[in-house]
């Protein structure tokens, strides 16, 4: 008796649906491929493009570094100069500043002013300022610095923009006698200027431009935009803090731009570099189109092989229709029985599947991992350790808990930069690994902070092993050829807090009340009401 009602012979052929699945799929996948290559030369030609802005915005800011470095140069010269000069020989003075304002023309005019305000010398002798005294303003600030200074852009009342770079003058006897003055106008003809002030925009829309501290326009291809306020752009924003980057951004005019962004060290300048999104359309458009044509013949040849090989891959299915048809009619036929490419297939299928999740559970280990982990130091991450501690306090196990801060790390990373930091929070995240116990976990707590979790351990304890490992920390080699320290807080479960945020709070603040003591020492929480903490005696390792 047949499990199956009769099969009717009546549709359409398994030839025919498979010709106009692969006809349908092959014509999907153009679109898919015209899709995805768009999506990706758009993602590289964006990319290519910040990259290549971040480049030129990187040179001409260092070719104003190493601008402002010579002007420097040049004016601490003519200072060194103008010291050695015997009574400060006012003819003498003024031909060499003539001298040096027409040669290097890093300068529109050099003054020298005595400590009085007086002005002794200038060049060009036009600015008409000789024999008077200036002894107010930025003279009088940079008069009374008595060292090298460096003026922000500013508004004169000639109506010039102008920097003003500054050197003290000492005589032979090491006695201040004033300053001297260069003076940039930055809209005006010098070197500085020559090489900002010419500034075009290109053929795809690119262009530089040069802010000051204050985020205002100091170099425009549009010379009407010169002194405007762009601190509300967000790429401006960031070279006021001193950062360097690449990002699209959309500008104060509401246009989309691609624009890198580099801060200048020498006078805290910013250069953005950058390309209207815009640009990248039009390319994208005009790539598309060319993509189309040069696709379009041999996809239509692949077409019609594919046609072809799947009329002929229908063929399988036949023999699988008459192994149903049989069993319609009560007869069972195997599937095994039928041509033995496909059991080869289904090996294949079934191998392939196998590889695929052992691949799958190869990446699942591998993302648990990375998950759990602190990527710098590979020990526990703050998640984990959370984790961790929710497990020990619903079995109400006794720990103690040691959270420590490495001392002055911040001058670390300022004195040496932040790679060389992490070398020595990698160095110290190994000490720390190495001296503990295998029940013992060491955790990244964020920033310069790690944790310690002693299970077992009451507070004493803890302070024990809290000291050898300071100890140890204290002897440890360095990055930095100097030793490092740390401060330690404990608190233990339940002596001090029983609930975790409360037990991190204590040692948190056992923690600071080290560094408040004089650092490099071991402070313990004394009880879960105290918002105090008193520094145990230093014992023996």
């Amino acid at each position: 008796m047949s499990l199956l009602p009769k099969l009717q012979t009546r549709g359409i052929r398994l030839a025919a649906v498979l010709t106009l699945l692969v006809a349908t799929a092959v014509l999907s996948a153009l679109l898919i491929q015209l899709i995805a290559s768009y999506q990706s030369e758009k993602d590289t030609l964006i990319d290519t493009t910040l990259t290549l802005n971040y480049s030129n915005a990187h040179k001409i800011a260092g070719t104003i570094d190493s601008l402002f470095t010579a002007m420097r140069g040049s004016l601490k010269t003519t200072a060194e100069y103008v010291s050695g000069t015997d009574n400060f020989e006012v003819g003498d003075i003024q031909t060499e500043l003539e001298l040096i304002r027409t040669t290097s023309r890093y300068f529109n005019s050099l003054t020298w002013v005595d400590e009085t305000g007086y002005v002794h010398s200038i060049a060009p002798i036009s600015v008409g300022l000789k024999g008077k005294t200036v002894n107010t303003g930025l003279t009088k600030v940079a008069l009374d610095l008595r060292r090298p200074y460096s003026s922000e852009p500013y508004i004169a009342p000639s109506g010039r923009l102008i920097v003003m770079l500054t050197e003290p003058v000492y005589d032979r006897a090491g006695e201040y006698r004033g300053i001297l003055i260069g003076s940039i106008y930055l809209q005006e003809s010098n070197i500085l200027y020559e090489i900002l002030g010419n500034n075009v925009v290109d053929e795809t829309g690119s262009y530089f431009y040069v802010t000051g501290p204050d985020g205002r326009i100091l170099y425009h291809p549009d010379h009407a935009r010169i002194g405007d306020n762009t601190d509300t752009n967000p790429v401006v924003h960031k070279l006021r803090d001193g950062l360097n980057g690449k990002q699209q951004v959309t500008n104060t005019k509401g246009i989309p731009m691609l624009a890198a962004y580099v801060s200048v060290h020498q006078n805290r300048w910013g250069v953005v570099q950058q390309t209207p999104v815009a640009a990248v359309h039009e390319k994208l458009t005009a790539n598309l189109r060319q993509q189309v044509l040069y696709m379009l013949a041999p996809f239509l040849l692949l077409l019609l092989a594919v046609v072809f090989i799947a009329r002929k891959l229908a063929h399988p299915f036949v023999s699988l229709a008459d192994t149903v048809k049989q069993m319609s009619e009560g007869t069972y036929a195997p599937i095994a029985h039928t041509k033995p490419h496909w059991n080869r297939e289904a090996e294949l299928l079934t191998k392939t599947v196998i590889f695929a999740m052992e691949e799958m559970r190869k990446n699942n280990t591998q993302l648990i991992r990375e998950a759990s982990t602190d990527p710098l130091t590979e020990l526990k991450n703050r998640r984990t350790m959370t984790d961790i501690m929710e497990g020990w306090f619903e079995a109400r196990l006794r720990f103690s808990i040691v959270i420590l801060d490495i001392d002055h790390f911040k001058s670390v990373n300022d004195t040496f930069g932040h790679p060389t930091g992490d070398e020595v929070l990698k160095s110290l995240a190994h000490v720390l690994s190495q001296s503990v116990r295998r029940s013992d976990i060491c955790c990244r707590y964020g920033g310069e902070e790690f944790v310690l979790l002693f299970p077992g351990l009451h507070a004493n304890e803890a302070f024990a092993q809290a000291e050898r490992i300071r100890r140890k920390v204290e002897r440890m080699a360095t990055p930095i050829g100097r030793n490092v320290t740390i401060s330690m807080g404990i608190a233990e479960y339940p002596c001090h807090a029983e609930s975790m945020e409360a037990l991190i709070d204590a040692a948190d603040r056992a923690m600071y009340a080290a560094k408040q003591n004089g650092r490099n020492r071991t402070v313990v929480a004394i009880s879960k009401e105290a918002a105090e903490t008193v520094t145990q005696p230093e014992i023996g390792e």
